[in-house]
């Protein structure tokens, strides 16, 4: 076999199925891993592919056209730091390495400006769409610079999803602007799927069952709602399980895990003072279902019934829907003024309408609310936020209604709706003209002399409040 046009490091589910996909359009791959049984793997899945195994990375470089081109899909962190020590000193000018996992953007930023002036090519490159995306088609979002993307752009174009306006793939900004973006992404997908669940739980409570909500689901999926979050959660209510014979979902433990990237998207709203409620209490969430046997425990302490009230359960279904399609447009709204200005702190230049236009397809958090999205950021590439879009403002007029009766619906069940009631007060706030805060800022001047404005003067202004 010729030599390789591609070399992925790293043959974990991710890795192979990305050597596989890209194998099946057209081009030659080398794929290697520290593990063995990882190494045999490719060999039987790329059975009858132009796909070959390298047993070091020195082989795998030998067995690469020039310019050489190496994707890393490795855990983040100290492992990729490691990988690229042993790697890049067997590389030449000109080779490029693209660092394709969920990788903090500081530390891309770091390693994007380490190998500026050695020649070699680093791109840190976001990529959703999980294992099957991996195999089918991606979403990615590719930083770095305009001639390092340019040099993978065909094979990367030729794997990617595919959207009514082109391959889910862009050059998506300078330095360490994909993993931002994926970052971001990530973390309006911790909110789409906290606002999701806190529906469920809510419907739940109200004596839905598990196949009523698929079928509620499957009807959502083909209006506002379509999204694959709608339709995995669709197999999720069905799927029975083989060890009980009970609804799966019914049997798994109410504890959810995260990997980081909603932590550190709420962490660098902090950074950049942008608010970002939904997402944080989505990652929130996260951290008080890891407090099971705490929840227990109190639980118990605090059991506190609740008066049975009469509920239209269709008009119960349509609140929720509603709610849900004004909780998605602010969880975008967030992720989206956050990119905005982390675009233009970092000097990323990102891109809005065409990150939205690669979202469509191949990624966890695509809808079809991303189709308006676009169109709001085409009209005003400077869009702070998609509630300013007069193509949202009807819409959100006419749905805060609902996420209100929704939570107060939740309140009546002692249902938690901590996403909800963030968005719902993330919207009435940002659409208020005046806020109580000049009572803070009062506050602080009369315990700390920190100065406030005034309404009829321009400076800083300090009294002696005693």
């Amino acid at each position: 076999m010729s030599k390789s046009q591609f070399g992925m490091i790293g043959l974990g589910t991710m890795g192979r199925n990305l050597v596989l996909n890209i194998a099946d359009h057209g081009f030659v791959v080398c794929g290697y891993d520290r593990d063995v049984a990882q190494q045999q793997r490719l060999i039987d899945e790329g059975a009858g592919k132009q796909v070959t195994v390298a047993t070091s990375l020195a082989d795998l470089v030998d067995k690469l056209e020039k310019p050489a081109k190496i994707m890393l899909l490795v855990p983040a962190g100290k492992i990729v730091d490691a990988v690229l020590n042993d790697l890049v000193p067997l590389l030449q000018k000109d080779d490029i390495v693209i660092d394709g996992g969920n990788s903090h953007f500081t530390d891309t930023d770091r390693r994007y400006t380490q190998m500026a002036n050695s020649g070699i090519h680093f791109m840190g490159m976001g990529v959703s769409g999980g294992e099957e995306g991996a195999r089918l088609g991606p979403c990615m979002m590719p930083g770095s610079n305009l001639s390092s993307f340019n040099a993978v752009k065909n094979i990367l174009e030729s794997i990617a999803a595919k959207t009514d306006e082109g391959p889910s793939v862009a050059f998506v900004g300078n330095g360490a602007a994909g993993h931002y973006t994926k970052m971001v992404h990530n973390g309006i997908e911790y909110a789409m799927m906290q606002l999701i669940s806190e529906v469920y739980a809510v419907l739940k409570q109200n004596g839905i069952t598990n196949e009523e909500l698929a079928k509620v689901f499957a009807e959502w999926n083909k209006s506002e709602l379509q999204s694959f979050l709608m339709e995995i959660t669709v197999d999720i209510f069905l799927k029975k399980d083989d060890q009980t014979g009970n609804l799966l979902l019914d049997m798994i433990l109410d504890k959810a895990k995260q990997k980081g990237t909603g932590m550190w998207t709420s962490q660098s709203a902090m950074d950049l003072n942008v608010p970002i409620p939904t997402i944080d209490a989505a990652v929130s969430m996260r951290y008080l279902s890891a407090m099971k046997e705490e929840r227990v425990t109190t639980s118990k302490k605090y059991a506190v019934g609740h008066k049975d009230h009469a509920i239209d359960k269709l008009e119960l279904i349509k609140t929720c829907k509603e709610a849900l399609q004004f909780g998605w447009v602010i969880a975008y709204a967030q992720g989206l003024q956050l990119l905005q200005k982390a675009s233009k702190t970092y000097i990323y230049d990102i891109n809005i309408s065409e990150v939205l236009r690669i979202w469509k397809s191949g990624c966890i958090i695509r809808s079809a609310m991303l189709t308006d999205l676009r169109k709001a950021y085409l009209q005003d590439s400077n869009l702070s936020n998609i509630i300013q879009s007069d193509l949202f403002v009807e819409r959100l007029n006419k749905l805060r209604f609902a996420v209100a009766k929704f939570c107060t619906a939740a309140i009546q069940t002692n249902e938690p709706v901590a996403a909800f009631a963030a968005s719902l007060n993330y919207f009435d706030a940002f659409t208020k003209a005046q806020l109580p805060v000049n009572l803070v800022q009062a506050q602080r001047d009369l315990f700390g002399a920190h100065t406030y404005e005034r309404i009829d003067a321009t400076g800083n202004f300090h009294t002696d409040w005693k």
